[in-house]
């Protein structure tokens, strides 16, 4: 794979890849790529910004590699479409993974994902194509993670989960072990799931209310 690197995106996720593939990989990251319509500035981080219609003639897949930095839009759907996009155009497609994260699976993580510091990743565990872990989460042994997910911060995955494809989990959402989750689940912030969840459930729970009583009538805290 070229150490020449394309980022796909112009909005925050795409400037921390160019900062996190710079400072801590051998990629050079070269240019930013949207679809010619979303065009808004022509550089970004300093570096040129390229219709994604044009970039294989001035980007060519053989010798640039891609990394498509979105968000978890319409539930990762974006993020898979454009994945898929550069992979048809004939780009490899490359992975971060943070080397302050720990890594204990033997390298079983797919391409395009971007692992944040502070995961931990346990043995037998394995990740598929497309996934973002944000910092900070545990993915317990013989688990699996399937293509296009995206994990928020301080999730703890248990043992034997198998999380199906294009599930969005939010922070600090806690799963059991030896559940399995279908795809296109969205789990929301502090979910507790301890049973299988069909796929396209719904899980959230219930937010925390403002008292009746402001804070400047509470007297000890």
């Amino acid at each position: 794979m070229s150490n020449n690197l394309v980022i796909f995106g112009q909005e925050d996720v795409a400037e921390l890849a160019h900062r996190y593939f710079s400072v801590d990989t051998d990629y050079d990251v070269v240019a930013f790529t949207v679809d010619g319509e979303f065009i808004d500035r022509p550089e970004f981080c300093g570096l040129p910004v390229i219709p994604f219609e044009e970039i294989g003639d001035r980007y060519g897949p053989e010798d640039h590699a891609l990394f498509v930095a979105l968000g978890y839009s319409k539930l990762n759907a974006l993020r898979k479409e454009k994945y898929l996009a550069a992979k048809s155009k004939g780009y490899a497609v490359a992975s971060y993974v943070s080397p302050r994260a720990t890594v204990l699976n033997d390298g079983r993580i797919g391409e395009n994902c971007f692992i944040l510091e502070d995961n931990t990743i346990q043995p037998f565990a394995t990740i598929g194509n497309n996934v973002t872990m944000w910092s900070g989460n545990h993915l317990g042994h013989h688990s699996t993670i399937g293509d296009h997910c995206f994990l928020a911060s301080h999730i703890v995955v248990s043992g034997r989960v198998a999380i199906g494809e294009s599930c969005f989990i939010g922070v600090n959402a806690t799963l059991r072990d030896h559940i399995t989750i279908g795809d296109e689940c969205l789990i929301g912030a502090g979910a507790l799931v301890v049973a299988d969840a069909d796929p396209r459930g719904v899980y959230v729970p219930a937010a925390t209310e403002r008292s009746r009583v402001p804070s400047n009538r509470i007297r000890k805290i």
